[in-house]
C-alpha cells in the first residue's frame, strides 16, 4: 500500500467526470488500498480516485463513528464502485463539508437526507441499500468528485471565491 498525493484545487483534473470500472481487479483492488492509506493519513472520511489522480468512478468512505475502550477510532470502510443514486429523498439537511482537495476550508452544504445507492463492492458484487444522515451526505459529496464537482461548486460565487482566497492565504503562509 501507498500514500498517494492529493489532487488540490484548482488542478484542473478535479473537473475531470470520472470513467465507470469495467472489471474489478487486482488492480482495482490495489488501488482502493491505496486511497483507503491516503484518506487516513490525510485524515479524511472519503476520498474519490480523481481526487489522487485515477478518473475512475471508484470512491472510499469510512465515518469512524465508533471508537473502542481506548478512543480510537473504529474502522468501518466502505468502497463503492460505479455507483449510483437512485430516489433521493425531498427532505434536505445541511452538513459543514471540509474535503480533502481543498484543505481545511469548510462550508455548509445543503443535500438530500437519505438516497438508495447502487454500487459494486471491491469483490464486484452489486449492493443496493438505502442511506441517510452523514453516509448519504458523504456519498454525495464523493460522488460529486465523478461527476468532476467540488463541494465550493455548490457554494454562491462570493462564498466560493471567499474559501479559494482563505485557501490561497493558507498555502502562502506555509511556503513561508
Amino acid at each position: 500500500m501507498a500514500i498517494l498525493p492529493i489532487v488540490e484545487v484548482p488542478d484542473p483534473r478535479l473537473k475531470t467526470v470520472s470513467t465507470p470500472v469495467d472489471a474489478v481487479t487486482d488492480e482495482t483492488r490495489k488501488l482502493i488500498a491505496d486511497m483507503f492509506e491516503t484518506m487516513y493519513d490525510a485524515p479524511g472520511i472519503g476520498l474519490a480516485a480523481i481526487q489522487v489522480g485515477v478518473p475512475k468512478r471508484i470512491l472510499v468512505i469510512d465515518l469512524q463513528e465508533e471508537e473502542d475502550e481506548e478512543g480510537n477510532p473504529i474502522k468501518d470502510p466502505r468502497v463503492f464502485i460505479n455507483p449510483e443514486l437512485i430516489d433521493p429523498s425531498e427532505e434536505l439537511r445541511t452538513y459543514e463539508e471540509g474535503c480533502l482537495s481543498v484543505p481545511d476550508q469548510f462550508a455548509d452544504i445543503e443535500r438530500p437526507d437519505s438516497v438508495t445507492a447502487r454500487w459494486l463492492d471491491e469483490n464486484g458484487e452489486q449492493h443496493e441499500e438505502r442511506l441517510d444522515g452523514l453516509l448519504a451526505t458523504c456519498l454525495q459529496h464523493e460522488m460529486d468528485h465523478l461527476e468532476g464537482i467540488v463541494f465550493i461548486d455548490h457554494l454562491s460565487r462570493m462564498k466560493r471565491n471567499m474559501v479559494l482566497k482563505k485557501l490561497e492565504k493558507a498555502r502562502r503562509l506555509k511556503a513561508a
